[in-house]
């Protein structure tokens, strides 16, 4: 059984972050999300992967490399243009073959892994499995309708008037049957191949089409509250280790990890957190469910509910909660005379302001 990973996409409900990075590599706890993924298929029995990459394929390609480190052998499958879950499909026919495979999108992010999943399919090998999760708002996703045995009986992409609050998770089992399946459809209206519509074409000939509804932890990372949900969620499950220099003054609380390397004095450090190799945090801060990436530098300041990416620094602020702070930042005080705002933002920036 093989894998297809999608990691293209431009990342648009990210940005300003994914202008300069690809949204699979933001990291959660220090991880960058597409390696839970990949370590999940490795967990499963699942060596062979091909990863769909898009215009950050250097990027993508550079952090994870020929796979050797997760235990995978990658292959790159580079496509022009975000076409639609089905087109990756499609493209990947000839590396795919006659394999099952599953097809895993790298910005979704499930506890637990997938081991079970994979299991139950090589044991009754359905065309086609999905996941399903129930969400309080259908309309973002696509959508199962299911019939009284739990058959699928219908799918829908982004509905305006769901038939279900089932919504499709970003993991999807196959066999050979849904090459034909993606070949058959057409482009929607968004001008791509949607899956939703391959599935329905397999519902429409009766092929076998089964469907898990999961109870557990499920995100689509695709924006900034649910990456720091996300990020809460991993932390939760840290365990207290202390490998970085942290001197007398200092007090940590709970589940706290200080890489080798990071330096923190005089400072208040309650877990969950996690504060990244070469990272110094002097006289601050830094509160539950943050993660504070590599070579980062917070001064005087304090950070809580947070995201800090690598090279980033903080110094001289009051309070900094629900953020996330991208590479290379640079956060300080604003002059106090005059009374004013100075902003340099990217596009697509949000900013809210207390006056």
């Amino acid at each position: 059984m093989k894998a297809l990973v999608l990691s293209g996409g431009a990342g648009t409900r990210l940005r300003p972050i994914t202008h300069t990075s690809a949204k699979q590599l933001v990291p959660v706890a220090n991880k960058a999300v597409l390696f839970y993924g990949l370590e999940s298929l490795a967990d499963a029995g699942i060596t062979e992967v091909g990863m769909i990459v898009g215009d950050t394929a250097a990027e993508i390609q550079e952090a994870v490399g020929d796979g050797s480190t997760f235990g995978l052998d990658i292959t790159y499958i580079p496509q022009e243009q975000p076409l639609g879950l089905a087109h990756a499909v499609l493209i990947a026919r000839d590396w795919l073959g006659d394999d099952d495979f599953v097809m895993y999108l790298g910005d979704n992010f499930i506890v637990g892994g997938i081991t079970d999943l994979v299991d139950e399919f090589r044991g009754s090998r359905p065309d086609a499995q999905i996941l399903l999760t129930q969400v309080p708002d259908p309309r973002a996703f696509g959508v199962a309708e299911l019939g009284p045995d739990g058959q699928v009986i219908g799918l829908e992409e982004k509905p305006q008037q769901p038939k279900s609050d089932l919504a499709l998770v970003g993991v999807y089992l196959f066999t050979p049957a849904i090459h034909d399946a993606v070949r058959a459809i057409e482009p929607s209206w968004r001008g791509e191949l949607e899956i939703t519509h391959a599935l329905q074409h397999l519902i429409d000939v009766r092929a076998d089409v089964r469907s898990t509804v999961i109870a557990g932890y499920w995100k689509d990372t695709g924006n900034v509250t649910d990456m720091l949900e996300v990020n809460r969620t991993v932390l939760e499950g840290l365990e207290r280790r202390i490998d970085g220099e942290v001197d007398e003054e200092t007090e940590t609380v709970g589940r706290v990890v200080v890489e080798k390397g990071a330096r923190v004095t005089g400072s208040r450090i309650v877990g969950p957190a996690v504060i990244g190799a070469g990272t110094e945090v002097r006289d601050s801060y830094v509160g539950p469910f943050t993660s504070v990436a590599q070579d980062c530098r917070i001064v005087d300041s304090e950070v809580e509910y947070s995201i800090v990416l690598r090279d980033a620094s903080i110094e001289g602020v009051a309070r900094v909660e629900s953020s996330l702070i991208g590479r290379h930042v640079e956060v300080t005080p604003a002059p106090s005379v005059p009374r004013a705002h100075r902003l340099v933002l990217g596009d697509h920036s949000k900013v809210q302001i207390h006056s």
